[in-house]
Order: structure tokens, then C-alpha cells, then sequence
């Protein structure tokens, strides 16, 4: 058994484990860089942080075609529950759950969440997936620094995915040190570029990551995978 991970661009990542295809964030239609369009998606589960547009994105056209399940928190849960979506598993913050794929926790997140037409979207999270194989991600969703992430790398991480873009998450400076919490073996970094206001030098911040940390930095362009 192995674990892939793919960068699909902005904040869109495909873990494949097991034989199951977990979509995170699928903001692909109205991406400037996404590898994919919503329409050539297929996977078995969508994993949505929180409900900015750029991350709930594709969830409900994706979700209707392919009968994936949504996994969110409750207040996203109720409001896809209203535009007909009904194979949806709600979790919350600290909670964990032993799915087929492995086991998901939600982690906290430092960011907003309201949903496309203004309504509460709850708390944003993050994600700390255990597969079935063992290998542990940890991908941390729209956020900036906050200590706690020491927490996360406790058991080991084979995989951080961290933002990069600053602005509305954190900049390299602070993701340099997420990185020196959470001491995965592995870095993929993500929201950024997408836009003029998140541009980012992501090869000068894999170097620092490199010189200062026992981490790997990848920097993936869209489409491209990585295998833990």
C-alpha cells in the first residue's frame, strides 16, 4: 500500500490511499492555475476546511456527480444539507474519526469561514489524516502560526502541507517556523501565487527550509505528486 499525494494548485490537494481518493478544497473552476476542471474529478471523498469560495469551491457539483462523501464541520454540514446534499459526515475541532481511508482528525485553524451567499460557515480547520498505512499529513488549511502545531508533530508527520501566501495566511517567515514545530519529513507549501495579492518566492523559502530544518521542502507545481 502506498500514499500519494498531488498538488491540483491554490489549495487543492489529492491524497490517494488504499485504493480511495480523498480531494481536499476543490476550488478548480475560476482557478487561474488548477491542474484539473471540476468535471474530470473523480474521487470518493471531499474534505472541506472552511467556506471561503477558493476552498468549498466545486464540493457541491463534484459531490453530485461522483457521489463522493463530504466530510466538514457541522455549520457547513447543515448548509449543504439545504442545497440537497445528503452524504455528508460532519466532525468538529479535536475530534477524530476512523473512516475507511484512516483516521481524520480536525485540527484548529487561524482564519474566517462564511459560505458563498454570506451565511456562518463555523469554525475553519485543518486536517490530520493517519492512513491506513501509517503515514501521517498533516495539512494545515487557511491559517496563520499558532504553537499548538508542536502538538501535532509529536507522533511524526511524513507530510505538511502549509500555506504560504501571507495576507490572509501566513508568509514565509511564519510557515518557515511551522515548519520548525511541527518537524515533518516532508513540506509541501500552497496558497499562494494564485493571485497578485499572495505572490510568493516559494523556491527562496524551500532553501531556508532546507539550510535551517531536517525537513524536505517540495515546491510542486500544479499536478505534480509526491509519494510517502
Amino acid at each position: 500500500m502506498t500514499t500519494t499525494y498531488t498538488f491540483l494548485g491554490h489549495a487543492v490537494h489529492l491524497i490517494e490511499t488504499g485504493g480511495y481518493k480523498l480531494l481536499v478544497d476543490p476550488f478548480l473552476d475560476g482557478n487561474p492555475h488548477a491542474a484539473a476542471k471540476a468535471d474530470e474529478i473523480h474521487c470518493d471523498y471531499i474534505l472541506v476546511s472552511h467556506g471561503h469560495a477558493d476552498h468549498i469551491g466545486d464540493s457541491i457539483a463534484i459531490a453530485k456527480r461522483t457521489g463522493a462523501q463530504i466530510i466538514c464541520n457541522s455549520e457547513i454540514f447543515e448548509w449543504l444539507y439545504r442545497q440537497g446534499i445528503e452524504n455528508v459526515h460532519e466532525q468538529h475541532i479535536g475530534g477524530a474519526c476512523q473512516h475507511k481511508f484512516g483516521n481524520l482528525k480536525f485540527t484548529n485553524a487561524q482564519h474566517g469561514s462564511s459560505l458563498p451567499d454570506g451565511s456562518y460557515g463555523g469554525n475553519p480547520v485543518g486536517f490530520l489524516l493517519t492512513a491506513n498505512d501509517a503515514k501521517r499529513i498533516y495539512i494545515a488549511g487557511d491559517t496563520g502560526l499558532f504553537s499548538d502545531m508542536a502538538f501535532y508533530g509529536e507522533d511524526g508527520l511524513d507530510l505538511a502541507v502549509l500555506p504560504l501566501g501571507d495576507n490572509f495566511t501566513m508568509g514565509p517567515a511564519d510557515a518557515l517556523k511551522a515548519v520548525k514545530l511541527l518537524n515533518p519529513k516532508h513540506v509541501v507549501p500552497c496558497h499562494y501565487n494564485t493571485f497578485p495579492l499572495i505572490e510568493q518566492d516559494a523556491a527562496a523559502w524551500a532553501k531556508r527550509v532546507q539550510a535551517e530544518t531536517q525537513t524536505t521542502p517540495h515546491v510542486l507545481k500544479p499536478g505534480d505528486s509526491l509519494t510517502l
